[in-house]
């Protein structure tokens, strides 16, 4: 254990109802250890696939998830158990225990592991918001934009950058006007992708090469199922996966570049997590650096950044491109704004190993936090005095 102390207590927030709960628990193994090798206090919190929240020490064992004889241990635990005080969580978080023991634990800072909806799509970073916590990684407004597949693409598009051409649609829009959005999507150039918006890890993606067979109308259904919001974009052809890390407030910098080497049409869950690409740990799916050269890695990494900074990202994202290597063009493709076990590998491959990669991301939830504290988010107004002093004035 690092010699140096810590008095804060950090808060690892991970599981959650996502179709990525179980790579969430992963990330955030890797974070509690890293954070507990440094010396800090660390509280696991974790939520269940049904909502359930759960803090204990034994919740920082991935055996616990992994190991069939102690997994009965999470199913056990008594509902309810902890709640949060929120006449005392200001500026932090105070969970209490139900009981004559009244025990209670203090989170000063906030660190979510947590992937797809329920807590990377900006819905956890509300609450911190709201009870003025610190936490780690993209705010509210940047986290719902990044997590949302057509939003981004269509921020990216404002701002002149390239993105593959694309056509987005809701559930409802599907079953009034299937037909007219079919004819939208046979405008795009062939082959192309059908993706769930919200969803990371290849989830529900399915590329689909013939535009007059039932594919396309079933590929549909199949991300409608897992999401209500469906992008359907032109494939690049000639591909290579390339991905760039950003970390930083308002002085951002870029990670060397990953190339991704996957056998299908793309870079799927099995490739990602089952064979370790997105771990770190496929030596066949990964290089890095990418093989392309200086001018064009520069530009894709001064992309990245402006990318990062326009969607007001904050601590760490990861921006993914497409590159066509026949015609040499690239395009921005999707933004994630908590990169699976924060992409240590690459910040590795780059100069930056886990330790201060965690000490780098603290400091800035440290230094938003404070930031924050010198804006005024009130106003004084004198509109309800003379509303209650007006004669004869009359809510209607």
């Amino acid at each position: 254990m690092n010699s140096e102390s810590h008095t804060k207590n950090i808060g690892v927030f991970f599981g959650s109802g996502s179709t990525e709960h179980d790579i969430s628990i992963i990330t955030a193994q890797l974070i509690i250890a890293g954070l507990k090798g440094l010396g800090y206090e660390v509280t696991p919190v974790y939520i269940t696939k049904t909502g359930k929240w759960m803090i204990g020490e034994d919740l920082g064992n991935l055996k616990l998830f992994t190991d069939e004889t102690l997994t009965p241990a999470l199913s056990q635990r008594e509902r309810g158990e902890w709640y949060l005080d929120l006449e005392n969580s200001n500026g932090k978080m105070v969970f209490k225990k139900k009981g004559l023991t009244g025990k209670s634990v203090t989170i000063d800072l906030a660190f979510p592991a947590l992937h797809g909806t329920y807590g990377e799509d900006g819905t956890i970073q509300g609450m911190f918001e709201m009870l003025r916590v610190p936490y780690v990684g993209c705010g509210v407004p940047a986290s719902a934009v990044a997590m949302d597949k057509a939003l981004t693409k269509i921020v990216i598009q404002q701002a002149g950058l390239p993105t593959a051409k694309f056509v987005y649609f809701h559930g409802a829009d599907w079953e009034q006007g299937k037909e007219g959005i079919i004819s939208q999507i046979k405008g795009l150039q062939w082959p192309v992708f059908v993706k769930p918006v919200h969803l990371g890890s290849s989830i529900g993606i399915a590329k689909i090469k013939d535009p007059n067979g039932k594919d396309l109308e079933n590929k549909i259904e199949v991300a409608l199922h897992y999401d209500d919001k469906v992008l359907v974009e032109e494939a690049v052809e000639n591909l290579m996966d390339v991905t760039c890390c950003i970390i930083g407030n308002e002085k951002p910098r870029a990670s060397l570049l990953q190339e991704s080497i996957y056998s299908q049409d793309m870079f799927d869950f099995d490739d990602k997590y089952i064979k370790g690409g997105q771990l770190g740990k496929g030596q066949n799916s990964l290089v890095i650096p990418a093989r392309l050269d200086p001018a064009t890695t520069k530009s894709i990494q001064e992309m990245a950044i402006k990318i990062y900074k326009i969607l007001g990202c904050t601590g760490i994202a990861r921006v993914d491109f497409l590159y066509n290597k026949q015609s040499q063009q690239f395009f921005a493709n999707e933004v994630n704004p908590l990169p699976g076990t924060l992409y240590h590998h690459l910040w590795k491959a780059s100069g930056l190993e886990l330790d201060q990669l965690l000490k780098d991301l603290i400091g800035y939830a440290e230094e938003l936090s404070e930031q924050k504290k010198q804006i005024n988010f009130t106003f004084e107004s004198s509109v309800l005095k003379n509303l209650g002093g007006a004669k004869g004035s009359k809510l209607k």
